[in-house]
């Protein structure tokens, strides 16, 4: 076994394998109506459905080197991926089901990460102006908004469900902390401030909890194959604390993982070597 894709459940504490594979596969997101997950691996998308857990290929069309930063329209109805095909990471959109691809984005390389509650807004990790920061871009493409300035690397974009924040790590503070910001960039606010290095922060869909990667003290980046922690703070009073040790990292939960219901979620945890 490479790769364990499993379940968190809030109420119960305890994890569910939902599927084992000796392929390397990455970045759960749950579909909306709660029936079934997508993963990638080898550069492809696959459906996994719950009924009859499976890795499923979804048609992507030319986009081959599919990477870990994809997800799914608030409605159900659409896909988006970030793909290396044609040189430096694009986004791109297709049916959920599968199809040829519709290119969103002119500037490279840019890693999708949140879909707006009203399905109108993707937000990003881009590299724009030598840096990487926190950029969003009409569903449709078009004129690009940039959230966060040059100070530092910030990654992970995710809305919080009533489309008044978007949560982001960031290391504009000296090291890789949980920050947020409205929208259009005002309010920005850290969030955590302790000695691990935090990522990937999911708010759930109850709208209450925010998910999120822990890593150990001094890791640079979010590489795979280390110990780390996932963490859920609770905003009535931003109190932490940890759900589950895992051997993962990169490709645990980079993108939005919580059932519609959101007292679930999945990620994907590694084999030590």
């Amino acid at each position: 076994m490479k790769s364990s894709l499993e379940i968190f459940d809030l109420d119960t504490g305890e994890s569910t394998v939902l599927l084992q594979t000796d392929r390397l596969i990455e970045a759960p997101n749950w579909s909306v109506n709660g029936r079934f997950l997508v993963v990638n691996g080898d550069g492809r998308l696959f459906r996994v459905d719950l009924a009859a857990p499976e890795l499923s290929e979804i048609d992507t069309g030319f986009a081959t080197k599919c990477n870990n930063d994809h997800g799914i329209s608030p409605d159900g109805s659409m896909l988006v991926i970030s793909d290396q095909t044609e040189g430096d990471s694009c986004i791109y959109t297709l049916p959920i089901g599968g199809g040829e691809p519709r290119q969103v984005t002119e500037q490279t390389p840019s890693y999708w990460h949140g879909w707006s509650p009203d399905g109108r807004t993707l937000a990003m990790c881009a590299q724009r102006d030598g840096s990487y920061g926190i950029v969003t871009i009409p569903v449709d493409g078009g004129e690009e908004t940039r959230l966060t300035d040059a100070q530092g690397h910030a990654d992970g974009p995710d809305y919080s469900p009533d489309g008044e924040w978007i949560w982001f790590n960031s290391s504009r503070g000296g090291t890789m902390q949980l920050w947020r910001a409205h929208p259009d960039g005002s309010g920005l606010e850290q969030m955590t401030d302790d000695d691990r290095v935090n990522w990937f922060p999911h708010p759930s869909p109850t709208g209450d909890t925010v998910l999120y990667v822990a890593y150990e003290n001094g890791v640079e980046g979010h590489p795979r194959d280390k110990d780390v922690e996932l963490r859920l703070m609770d905003l009535s009073d931003r109190s932490i604390r940890t759900l589950l040790p895992i051997f993962g990292g990169q490709g645990s939960i980079n993108v939005p993982c919580w059932h519609p219901g959101g007292r679930r979620f999945a990620f994907v945890r590694y084999a030590r070597p």
